[in-house]
């Protein structure tokens, strides 16, 4: 169990008057697209992660019915730069990618995500990859990957991976409520990674899953299912990885019912429980995490729901798909981009449909500034990443779009705060730390990131956790490691990289 720390309060930290802008790079980026039919109107994830080792954030992008990409980030200091990789071999069909270390060497390996047979690559030196999908025993069934997650338990070697599949397209009845089971895969010995798959339903057409400590505190598996294909008697899910079950209303977790398309969630207040954002076609939901260990759902006036075009060229409701939070002006206060766009050409739903930038002030509350900050990009936007492409301490935006070209963002806003990394070294199965809570205090403004991998819209980043600052010029940072333990209170600069190592 881990166990919550003792609440802290929060302070406002000094504003830094920096108003968000971004360039458009996009020709630093070989020519993307996410392509196909209806089996890819879902799906276009992107990744990043270090795969080269010189500290810069690579990507994978998912191409539908086109190859997937491996892009190695080549940037200086002030320009932004990616050249294609080669992989073992052209891989097509792909819904998203996500990178996690599963079998302990210290190298970041990534799950592909298809419709029809997964793989998986194991990582080597300089973004080098093998098809180890046979030999860890990966299921090999024609089903429709659409979400993905992992987390470690202690009594395992290697991580138990959730897989979560979108339409029955084998079911003659379909595509209607026809939502296909997910997928558990548990490690089965503890000398290599090998793999044994478990069903887990009911499934309710799953596009996000994630891993994490929820409002509880307690380690659980959020599904964000597409009510288009349940059509009824579905919800979105919770369940609880210890007692292996799914929560219901009795247990304080509500019936919840979205097009749910992606799942972001972050520490917003500093009690060290994580909001969490679940995009949609309409609103896009904040759940405010409770000391009860429930959830509410936020206040319109709040900024989130995101429900409509900022631009008003199109009156008709938005779609929302991979959501991040992440601080790029530096200020201490976490902002929030979602990638939009419509599903294809549904009439129902705007198809000139801007990408949000939701900037948090010092009440909370969000405002646009997708437009001013310069990426309103109104192409069908899929997936996204927001990182630290050219290691400047400002975090950049990659997106992936829908018969459109991938676009590449470079942070170049100015008065913008100050900014630390954190690094964490985990224990000998879990490198990574996959689980572990990073609390950083600063100018008497408490922020706390946990380390996951899942979430989004079929991809993530796993990369140093970057936390704004503000004014401050230094930092005290404490880690809860998976396990429970508690580290001791470190210091760290303004503008530099913490690497912590696990204490056993």
């Amino acid at each position: 169990m881990i166990r919550m720390l003792v609440l802290i309060p929060v302070a406002l930290a000094q504003p830094t008057s920096a108003a968000p802008l971004f360039e458009d790079v996009s020709q630093a980026l070989p020519k993307h697209q996410y392509t196909g039919g209806w089996e890819h109107f879902v799906g276009g994830g992107l990744s990043a992660f270090d795969c080269s080792g010189d500290g810069l954030p690579d990507m994978v992008a998912a191409g539908g019915s086109s190859p997937l990409l491996l892009l190695k980030n080549v940037s200086d200091t002030g320009k932004l730069a990616f050249v294609s990789a080669e992989l073992p071999m052209e891989i097509t069909q792909t819904t998203g990618v996500y990178p996690l270390d599963i079998d302990a060497d210290g190298v970041l390996d990534v799950y592909v995500m298809r419709v029809g047979p997964d793989k998986v690559l194991r990582g080597g030196p300089d973004c080098s990859f093998e098809d180890v999908t046979q030999s860890w025993g990966i299921p090999q069934t024609d089903q429709w990957t659409t979400s993905f997650t992992a987390w470690w338990t202690e009594d395992m070697a290697f991580p138990t991976m959730a897989i979560g599949h979108y339409v029955d397209r084998t079911d003659p009845e379909g595509p209607f409520g026809t939502c296909d089971n997910n997928t558990l895969l548990y490690p089965t010995g503890d000398q290599a990674p090998y793999y044994t798959p478990h069903v887990l339903n009911p499934g309710y057409c799953a596009l996000s899953m994630l891993a994490a400590h929820d409002a509880r505190g307690r380690l659980s598996l959020r599904i964000s299912n597409d009510r288009h294909y349940y059509v009824s008697g579905g919800s979105e899910q919770l369940w609880d990885v210890e007692t292996e079950r799914f929560l219901s209303q009795e247990d304080g977790w509500p019936t919840v019912s979205l097009w749910g398309m992606g799942i972001a969630s972050r520490d917003l207040t500093g009690d060290q429980r994580d909001e969490v954002m679940l995009t949609s076609m309409g609103d896009q939901l904040m759940q405010i995490a409770q000391v009860d260990g429930t959830y509410r759902n936020a206040g319109y006036d709040f900024g989130t729901y995101a429900h409509t075009p900022y631009l008003r060229e199109d009156g008709r409701p938005s779609t929302g798909w991979h959501a991040t939070f992440a601080d790029v002006d530096n200020d201490a206060h976490v902002d929030l981009f979602i990638a939009k766009g419509n599903v294809d050409q549904m009439p129902g739903m705007a198809m000139l449909d801007p990408n949000n930038l939701l900037m948090q002030g010092a009440d909370g509350r969000f405002t646009e500034a997708g437009d001013t900050a310069g990426v309103a990009d109104t192409a069908r936007s899929r997936g996204a990443a927001v990182a630290d492409f050219d290691g400047d301490g400002l975090l950049d935006l990659a997106v992936v779009n829908r018969r459109a070209d991938m676009r590449l963002y470079r942070n170049i806003t100015s008065n913008a705060g100050q900014w630390a990394k954190v690094q964490l070294e985990g224990a000998p199965t879990n490198r990574f730390a996959i689980g572990a809570r990073v609390i950083i205090t600063a100018d008497g403004t408490l922020q706390s990131q946990q380390v996951t991998i899942g979430g989004g819209h079929a991809g993530a980043t796993l990369l140093p956790l970057h936390f704004g600052i503000g004014t401050a010029q230094e930092a005290t940072v404490q880690v809860q490691w998976p396990d429970g333990t508690l580290g001791g209170l470190v210091k760290v600069g303004a503008a530099a990289t913490l690497n912590i190592r696990y204490p056993h």
